[in-house]
């Protein structure tokens, strides 16, 4: 069950072994597995779709049903609550206003001797966005994924999403893909959809960018993909960390805790705390709240491998912890978190004070909830507009201004051995020359 560290020393091991569950010898043995649904769906397309459904999703279908078809979609509608339409289109509109403010600008400007120099930003061709479904249903990752691709104007987004019972797809994430400006949708999962995505298939197109997370297999397969195609992140099982001091309330913390473990028996919920007392009500507040929890098998299975409470000697402590870990979410839940806000530097995405529990960015607070996980959040960035966006330098020389840095080049291109980069410039420079006598 979930346990109580005091130690320094014997919590940065237990941490470290958290963020490193994604490694373990059983995974990587995965790979040989994903490398040849793979193969087979890049040499067999619709076939192997079609088998690889059959054997994994026990669901089978004919080439002309991987897409889902409008009357499916207009049914969607029909189907689930005009609240919960509501909920969506007030999700889609914060998540739409919260990236329209991150759109990266082309610029260009004007230097000596009619030099210009800039960037220019294009949206790719075609996005694929990967939604995991079969027995759960996420118009949330619908609209996180789907939103910034179509604030970034790309022009061609392609949806793909495991079939459920019946061959059948959530109906709230039909609707979520529509009022997400997606119409074109195929019943395709696991490593063999990412295969899809990344080559191409009879029916289903090939794409620029892949994005969305997935299970262990879906992940290694946008790992061994990458380089045909753009992905998002290597996203693994989702994790919070909570810094908590005497003021937080033992009941919405182990909530929060909670919320994270119900995703996945690998999900990871943390919480350090510089109160004792907490620690202990925390911990039979989780036993607690687990009494009557309808997913309560997985959720003790994630709470048992990749719970933890350490009880630390200071906020400095904490926040230094957490900057090893470098946690997907990170919740301030203390008297004062700007001032802790200070301290933290490595954290996917961060939720300040009481009132702000993970579950609001993980819906509609605006920020995207794809985030970086088991320690990328060091180097990495929540899915965003630049995602689905890449950009041309711009560079335009006088022939004054190339006159002026003739011998630099020249130089540092015979330093290198390469005669013709010299010569590019040396042939433009005389003929400048030339002309001008």
């Amino acid at each position: 069950m979930l346990r109580i560290i005091t130690q320094p020393s014997e919590a940065r091991t237990e941490l470290r072994r958290i963020c490193d569950r994604m490694h373990d010898d059983q995974i990587v043995h995965k790979e040989a597995t994903v490398r040849e649904v793979l193969q087979t769906v890049k040499r067999q397309g619709d076939k192997a779709l079609l088998d690889y459904t059959l054997e994994f999703d026990r669901q089978t279908l004919r080439a002309d049903e991987l897409r889902i078809s409008g009357t499916e979609l207009d049914a969607a509608y029909r189907q689930v609550s005009n609240e919960l339409i509501n909920a969506i289109r007030l999700a889609r509109k914060q998540i739409e206003d919260f990236h329209r403010q991150r759109i990266p600008k082309s610029w260009v400007q004007f230097g000596d001797d009619d030099v210009v120099l800039g960037k220019r930003y294009t949206p790719v061709d075609r996005a694929g966005i990967y939604v995991p479904g079969g027995q759960a249903a996420y118009p949330s990752t619908v609209l996180m994924n789907a939103i910034p691709a179509k604030v970034a104007a790309v022009p061609h987004i392609v949806m793909v999403t495991p079939p459920g019972p019946d061959k059948t797809v959530s109906p709230a994430v039909l609707v979520a893909a529509q009022e997400a400006g997606i119409q074109e949708i195929y019943r395709i999962g696991g490593a063999q959809a990412v295969a899809a995505l990344a080559y191409g298939t009879e029916t289903v197109p090939k794409v620029d960018v892949i994005t969305g997370p997935g299970n262990v297999y879906v992940t290694l397969a946008k790992k061994l993909v990458y380089g045909t195609v753009g992905i998002d992140s290597l996203a693994g099982p989702s994790e919070v960390l909570i810094i908590a001091d005497e003021t937080a309330n033992p009941v919405h913390v182990a909530a929060d805790m909670l919320a994270q473990a119900e995703h996945d028996q690998m999900a990871a919920s943390i919480l350090l705390t510089t109160d004792s007392g907490l620690a202990l009500k925390v911990l039979a507040e989780v036993e607690q709240q687990l009494v009557d929890h309808p997913r309560r098998l997985l959720t003790e299975k994630a709470i048992a491998h990749y719970g933890l409470i350490v009880v630390v000697d200071s906020l400095k402590t904490a926040a230094d912890l957490s900057n090893e870990f470098a946690p997907e979410h990170l919740e301030l839940e203390v008297g004062d978190p700007w001032a802790l806000l200070e301290q933290v530097r490595h954290a996917g995405a961060i939720f300040m004070g009481s009132s702000t529990p993970e579950a609001v960015g993980d819906y509609l607070a605006g920020p995207n909830h794809t985030l970086p996980t088991s320690g990328a959040a060091r180097y990495a960035s929540a899915l965003g507009v630049e995602t689905f966006l890449k950009y041309s330098s711009l560079i335009q020389y006088s022939p004054v201004a190339l006159q002026k840095v003739s011998d630099a080049v020249q130089l540092l291109a015979q330093a290198e051995g390469l005669p013709s980069h010299a010569a590019s410039v040396r042939l433009r420079t005389q003929q400048y020359l030339d002309g001008e006598t």
